[in-house]
C-alpha cells in the first residue's frame, strides 16, 4: 500500500505528523483539536490558490496575480454588496467571475500571444492590485477601514460551522477534491502533464495545449475569486489589500508540495499537505512565542530549501551518484 503513494508525499507526512508533536511537546495546547481546525482560517486562502497554482505549474507556467486577484474580488463583493446594495449571493457570483476574468486575460496573453508567464502574472499582479484601490478610492471609502457591514449569512461562510467542523475545514476539503478530480482522474488532468512535460510534443499529438494553459489560468483566477470572497468573510470587511502577503506562501506550498517548477511534475495531494505543514508552523510558532517576522523567515527557508532540493535534475543526481562509485571502487 505504501509503495503507491509517491515518496515525497510521504516524506511531508512525516513532516506532518513531527511537527505536531514537536509544536505540542513546546505547548501542550498546539495538540488541541479545536485550536488545529480553527487554525484554517489563517491559511485557508493560500491552500485555494495553491490547488489550482500547482496546475498552471505543471504546465511550465506560473501565476503569481492571484495575490492580487484576492484584493480586487473583495472589494467587488463589498462594493456590490454594501454600496450598490445588489444581493450578497449575487455579489459573491459576480467577484468569483471576475477572478476568472482576470485569470481569462492572463491565460489568453500566456498561452495565444505567447508571452513569458512571469511577466504577465506580475503585470497583472500590479493591475489588478491597482484597479482595486481605484475602486475603493471611487466609492469614497477609505482605503485602510475598507467596506463593512456584511450580514451574518456573510460572514457565516467562513466563521461558520457544522457539526463541530469549522466551515474553513470543509471548504479545504472541498476545493481540494475538485482540484484533485481534475488533476488526477480526468483526461484533462492528463493533458496538463503532457503540455508541462513536452509542449511540442502534445501538439503534434492533437492536444490543444493553448486552450489547456489558457484554462489553467482561468481556474487559478477563479480560485483566487473564491479566496477573496472567504477572506471577506472571515475579516468582516472588504479591502484592497488583502492578499498581499501570501505570495510567498503559495509559492512555498505549490514547491514544497513537489511541483517541479520547470513543470511537468506534481500534485495537489503534495500541495494539501505542504498547506498544513506551512498553516500548522505559523500558529506552532506562535504559540511558542516566536516573533511574526522570525515566521516569515521560517516560510523563506522552506521555499529555498523545497526549490534546491526538488529542483535538482533526476539526470544529474544520477551521473553524480556514477561518478561517486566510480571514485569509491577505484
Amino acid at each position: 500500500m505504501l509503495k503507491k503513494i509517491p515518496k515525497w508525499n510521504l516524506t511531508l507526512f512525516v513532516l506532518l505528523v513531527a511537527e505536531i508533536i514537536v509544536f505540542g511537546m513546546m505547548n501542550p495546547r498546539f495538540w488541541n483539536v479545536t485550536i488545529l481546525l480553527n487554525s484554517f482560517n489563517d491559511f485557508i486562502a493560500i491552500a485555494m490558490i495553491g490547488f489550482f497554482v500547482t496546475l498552471v505549474v505543471i504546465t511550465g507556467g506560473i501565476d503569481i496575480s492571484g495575490v492580487s486577484i484576492i484584493g480586487l474580488t473583495s472589494v467587488v463583493t463589498g462594493l456590490l454588496s454594501q454600496v450598490a446594495g445588489m444581493n450578497i449571493w449575487l455579489s459573491v457570483i459576480c467577484a468569483v467571475l471576475v477572478g476568472g476574468l482576470c485569470g481569462l486575460l492572463n491565460g489568453v496573453l500566456i498561452a495565444y500571444a505567447r508571452v513569458q508567464a512571469m511577466v504577465i502574472t506580475l503585470g497583472g499582479m500590479l493591475l489588478y492590485s491597482g484597479i482595486a484601490i481605484v475602486l475603493v478610492g471611487l466609492s469614497g471609502v477609505s482605503t485602510y477601514e475598507g467596506i463593512s457591514g456584511f450580514s451574518e449569512e456573510f460572514s457565516n461562510i467562513a466563521n461558520g460551522e457544522v457539526l463541530g467542523i469549522p466551515h474553513a475545514v470543509i471548504l479545504f476539503v472541498m476545493m481540494f477534491l475538485i482540484a484533485y478530480i481534475l488533476l488526477h482522474r480526468t483526461r484533462y488532468g492528463r493533458y496538463i502533464y503532457l503540455t508541462g512535460i513536452n509542449q511540442n510534443t502534445a501538439d503534434y499529438s492533437g492536444i490543444n495545449t493553448k486552450r489547456i494553459i489558457a484554462s489553467c489560468y482561468v481556474l487559478s483566477g477563479l480560485s483566487a475569486g473564491i479566496a477573496g470572497v472567504v477572506l471577506t468573510s472571515y475579516l468582516g470587511s472588504a479591502r484592497a489589500d488583502y492578499g498581499a502577503e501570501y505570495l510567498m506562501p503559495i509559492l512555498t506550498v505549490v514547491v514544497l508540495g513537489g511541483t517541479l517548477i520547470t513543470g511537468g511534475k506534481g500534485g495537489v495531494v503534495g500541495t494539501a499537505l505542504a498547506s498544513i505543514i506551512l498553516g500548522f508552523m505559523q500558529i506552532g510558532l506562535q504559540m511558542a512565542g516566536v516573533s511574526t517576522q522570525y515566521i516569515g523567515l521560517a516560510t523563506g527557508v522552506l521555499l529555498i530549501v523545497s526549490v534546491a532540493f526538488l529542483g535538482i535534475n533526476p539526470a544529474f543526481r544520477w551521473n553524480m551518484k556514477r561518478i561517486l562509485t566510480h571514485k569509491m571502487g577505484g
